[in-house]
């Protein structure tokens, strides 16, 4: 006996709006493996804003140099962060969008907050140019 078959229901994983994920595996591993180099490039930039105050001159003033030129490098490792979190939105890619959106968040915290440290400090070396830390600011 042949009965009549149905014609097949929608499907929503075929077509030109088909919807897949990512791997989690891969997912995962991305994300980590981007959050690990964004660290390592924010130690770098703020490592070399921490050297740049070094000397080995007993009779020479070590001063950090300005923080703007190293918070706008800041500031490029967060975009770069945005935009990882939008090509890994686009590939389906949760745990890497979290990851990006969570790290591009916590550098404009930092860019923010470095800023208005480095504010202060240029108002106050503007207001009283010879306190502390003030020789040859500008």
């Amino acid at each position: 006996m042949n009965l009549p078959i149905a014609p097949p229901a929608f499907d929503a994983t075929t077509g030109p709006r088909s919807r897949h994920r990512a791997d989690r595996g891969a997912d995962i591993g991305a994300g980590c493996a981007l959050v690990l180099l964004e660290l390592i490039a924010l130690v770098v930039v703020f490592g070399l804003w921490a050297l740049s105050g070094f000397t080995l001159d007993p009779a020479g003033t070590a001063r950090t140099d300005s923080l703007w030129n190293y918070l706008t490098a800041a500031g490029g490792i967060g975009l770069l962060a945005l935009v990882a979190a939008a090509i890994a939105a686009r590939a389906g890619a949760v745990v890497t969008v979290v990851a990006q959106a969570t790290m591009a968040a916590l550098i404009c915290v930092i860019v923010v907050a470095g800023a208005a440290a480095q504010s202060h400090q240029d108002r106050w070396c503007r207001d009283m140019p010879a306190a502390a830390g003030c020789e040859g600011h500008g």
